[in-house]
């Protein structure tokens, strides 16, 4: 067995005090000699017993600054499991740090000093706010300096614990850089603490090989190029030339440690048989702890990223195509759907789908109350693990679908519905009340987005379109003609522009009146856009003025289809008090790029045709007058 140190003193202070007593009982008489015997014994348990104290006071000291040190460890390793973009930092940063600092062949205590300042540098980050440690993109110049902050932080939370060695000092100064540029005191070269430029280059060389919200993870090579560049700005050159030369064989550490040190971060568990947090019967094993926080922080960022992508976009499409980008991080799906609500119709019609089977989920209006859709509607509740094929088969659909299993979600905005949000799986029963309480969060969101989306939309066609006739306005036909000219250059082709003119349209107003006018120009607004092809253009242009626009229409096309437009229009028959309104409207035409290369130069030419068509009209108008003849158009009464 080994005796303590203290015993083994003990032992000595023992024989020394018998020794001295054997000499002065030679000399003294029996009963002084009993009396010294007394006072060595007495002596002997007195310095036993200081030294037992001496060693109890030490082992204390020992446990509290352990306890401590465990304690402060589990914060740092909770801190660090909150890191969306970088799991397991701290354990990597450890594990580089302490290998270069025994590659420098540093006391043991030294070592240690490192690896416990590696392992607790980032504790100062609890006075950073999350949403500036998830940012996406650059800090502005105050979140940067918010950032700056959390080396003194965390220095000054570990500078009341008694570590047997210097940790708040390196903690503090990790952040310096070599070329004196560094944060907070702006150190320089030898007078940054050797620990500290440990830790700068096991944190950098980290940094640069893990994803962070605003860099994706380089390769090592690119890492190591980076690090030599840095070496004599940034970083130690002595240092980054030994953490080179070990590199290999720390990498080779690191990826063999019991228990590994890896970059996976915890998923978000899903799917029949498995379960998410907040759903786990009984106690969390503790192994689970980390994991559990990692999670609860996942959705977090998932949340802030799909509450940064609204409002980006301004149309229903682009803002579901963002958002359920966004989704997928957070509630995982094979499709996603947007129904949108319409009161006045009472349905609900598919406005977005994306993913399995969408076209199939595309072609779905169903009524309020009608399949799962409607009754999520109706009942303003969502349904977790609905069958999909119960919309399919309310419309009388009987297509099958790969899709198993349904979240959906009711959209409201100021307590009124918007429509809803569902996510389809291929998996049966893949939904969970988890999955449910965080769709129902997106949906609070995407809410007021998406309505906003939708006024938008309604504006955006209402500044495009007549409202009097329903066609396009001037605004939609210089877009529309810009694409369809461009469109034309590169395919070599022709595009061609009717012009047309109501023919004394002023009369018609003044005889009986705007409203019978407004009449004219519906009825004519109806016939034109009703003789073209869908994919043409009908523009009321202004006043009693129209455009067509005739894509891959060459002159020959476009000339027969200008006559076959004024003969639709002189098939108008007007009911006006009682007495027949005829109509006749004329018409010019110009082709691209034969008549202009722009829309002044072709509509000039199509205005000028058009004239010319008018005037000659009215000339043969007259000669019929004059010779007798019936008139096919004005005067206005027959």
């Amino acid at each position: 067995m080994t005796k303590r140190p203290w015993a083994a003193r003990a032992y000595a202070g023992g024989a020394f005090a018998a020794a001295g007593a054997a000499v002065i009982v030679s000399v003294l008489s029996a009963s002084a000699a009993w009396l010294v015997i007394w006072l060595a014994a007495a002596l002997l348990l007195a310095y036993q017993a200081w030294l037992r104290r001496v060693a109890d006071e030490r082992r204390t000291a020992r446990q509290m600054s352990e306890l401590n040190l465990a304690t402060i460890e589990a914060l740092a390793l909770a801190i660090d499991a909150k890191d969306e973009t970088t799991p397991n930092h701290i354990r990597r940063v450890q594990a580089y740090a302490t290998g270069l600092a025994r590659g420098l062949g540093l006391s043991e205590g030294e070592v240690e000093a490192v690896k416990t300042a590696a392992l607790l540098h980032d504790i100062g980050k609890l006075a950073i706010p999350d949403y500036i440690l998830a940012k996406p993109g650059p800090l502005t110049p105050e979140e940067f300096q918010k950032v700056r902050v959390h080396p003194e932080v965390g220095a000054e939370i570990l500078r009341g614990v008694p570590f047997p060695y210097p940790v708040a000092s390196l903690i503090l100064s990790h952040h310096e850089r070599w070329d004196g540029r560094g944060y907070p005191a702006g150190l320089k070269e030898h007078d940054i603490p050797l620990g500290a430029r440990v830790i700068c280059v096991a944190d950098y060389f980290e940094a640069l090989t893990s994803d962070r919200p605003y860099h994706r993870a380089a390769g090592q090579e690119a890492a190591v190029e980076v690090l030599r560049q840095e070496a004599g700005r940034a970083l130690d050159p002595r240092l980054v030339e030994l953490f080179l030369t070990i590199l290999p064989t720390l990498a080779t550490e690191i990826e063999t440690a019991d228990p590994p040190v890896g970059r996976a971060a915890p998923q978000l568990q899903t799917g029949e048989g498995r379960r998410t947090m907040g759903t786990h019967p009984g106690p969390v094993p503790s192994s689970r702890v980390f994991d559990n926080i990692a999670v609860a922080h996942r959705e977090i960022h998932a949340l802030y990223q799909v509450a940064q992508t609204m409002g980006t976009k301004l149309t229903v499409d682009d803002t579901m195509t963002l958002i359920s980008a966004k989704l997928s991080n957070l509630v995982p799906f094979s499709t996603c759907a947007l129904f949108l609500y319409s009161p006045s119709r009472e349905h609900l019609q598919c406005r977005f789908a994306t993913g399995a089977d969408s076209e199939l989920i595309q072609q779905l209006t169903l009524r309020s109350g009608q399949g799962l859709t409607g009754w999520v509607a109706r009942n303003r509740r969502p349904l977790v693990n609905a069958r999909p094929g119960t919309d399919l088969e309310a419309m009388g659909s009987k297509a099958p679908t790969v899709l198993q299993s349904a979240l959906v979600c009711p959209l409201m905005f100021n307590d009124r519905l918007i429509g809803t949000l569902g996510v389809y799986h291929t998996e049966a029963g893949f939904y969970h009340e988890d999955h449910a309480r965080l769709l129902d969060r997106v949906c609070e969101q995407a809410a007021a987005v998406i309505s906003n989306a939708v006024v938008f939309e309604q504006t955006q066609e209402d500044s495009l379109t007549d409202p009097l006739t329903g066609l396009p306005n001037t605004r939609s036909l210089f877009g529309h003609l810009a694409r369809e000219l461009a469109r034309a250059e590169r395919h070599k082709s022709d595009v061609s522009l009717v012009v047309m003119d109501l023919d004394d349209f002023k009369d018609i107003n003044d005889t009986f009146g705007h409203r019978a006018g407004d009449w004219a120009l519906r009825e004519t607004a109806r016939v034109l856009r009703g003789a073209i092809r869908p994919y043409d253009m009908c523009v009321r242009y202004a006043g009693d003025e129209f455009i067509v626009v005739l894509s891959g229409c060459g002159r020959g096309e476009a000339e027969t289809k200008r006559l076959e437009l004024q003969a639709a229009v002189s098939r108008i028959a007007l009911e006006v008090e009682g007495r027949r309104v005829p109509l006749s409207i004329s018409a010019g035409m110009a082709v691209f790029p034969h008549d202009g290369d722009n829309y002044d130069q072709l509509v000039a030419r199509a205005d000028r045709q058009m004239y010319q068509d008018k005037s000659r009209r009215r000339s043969e108008s007259s000669r019929r007058m004059g010779a007798g003849a019936p008139v096919a158009g004005p005067p206005l009464l027959s």
